[in-house]
């Protein structure tokens, strides 16, 4: 959707898609609007409780069955598994997705792991798919105001017909964008010194998997050390991500991380998208 800072102003009922790198500030600021008013979606909490929730399971009852006590107690039922997925705690989709390497120091296979990956892709396009039902849901049933997308920061990845055509139809794409060196370096560290599960092309993956078996003198990802690999990856899958976030970027509007982490509450964040109307 594109707007006039008076259109927007007069939007009643506002509808935001946050986009870019994780860490620029998509959830935090999603999370403040809960107070505010505005429907929270989080892409990847949908993913968790939705479309992810049976294979989460059956990946935990898989290690679970490994375990002969544990083993007993679920074929005879005496037990049962669930999901705890938060909004602001991921940790079992980030478990399934997984990092590719030695299974033996807590990575996949690199079979299973392409197949994590095709699972996590389905499941965030039909995730996406949902943002219009959600929005309908947000006013009908919880009567809420607004409505913010949190999207994960592997939207740009998915290179699907339609995706993108259908938020821009529905909600305004904002597009948070890392500006400054330095807090570019802040967010790959980060990223480094804490390796979290992340989605692949997998052109990029086969292509960035060959340089770093032939650096490292290995013969296959089983060899490879999970974090290792995961942290070597991280700045080339964020560079690579950036051309593909300002194309998207095109269909809205875009502000700095700089911007974002000065919003302290609602007011602020409106006059910020005012702000990036205005410049566009």
């Amino acid at each position: 959707m594109r707007f006039s800072v008076e259109q927007f102003r007069n939007w009643d009922h506002k509808k935001v898609t946050l986009l870019g790198m994780s860490g620029v500030g998509k959830t935090h600021i999603s999370s403040m609007l809960r107070g505010h008013d505005w429907f929270h979606y989080s892409g990847d909490y949908r993913i968790g409780t939705r479309y992810l929730d049976e294979s989460i399971l059956d990946m935990i009852k898989s290690r679970a069955m490994e375990v002969p006590f544990l083993r007993d107690l679920l074929r005879n039922d005496w037990i049962y598994i669930r999901n705890n997925i938060k909004v602001s705690d991921l940790g079992p989709v980030l478990a399934f997705v997984g990092k590719l390497g030695d299974p033996e120091r807590g990575g996949l296979e690199l079979e299973m792991f392409r197949e994590h990956q095709r699972l996590y892709r389905e499941a965030e396009i039909a995730a996406m798919h949902d943002v219009p039902h959600f929005i309908r849901k947000s006013r009908t049933i919880y009567a809420y105001q607004h409505f913010v997308n949190d999207v994960g920061g592997s939207l740009c990845e998915l290179d699907e017909p339609g995706v993108i055509e259908l938020l821009e139809e529905h909600t305004l794409i904002l597009y948070i964008k890392v500006t400054d060196e330095e807090e570019e370096q802040k967010l790959i560290r980060r990223a480094q010194s804490d390796p979290k599960p992340l989605y692949y092309r997998p052109e990029f993956l086969d292509q960035q998997l060959a340089v770093y078996l032939q650096e490292n003198g290995l013969q296959y990802a089983a060899q490879m050390d999970p974090d290792t690999f995961t942290r070597w990856i991280f700045p080339r899958l964020f560079h690579s991500r950036i051309p593909r976030y300002e194309e998207i970027a095109r269909r809205g509007y875009t502000v700095t991380s700089q911007e974002v982490a000065a919003v302290r509450d609602q007011q602020d964040f409106l006059s910020l998208i005012e702000s990036a109307i205005a410049r566009s």
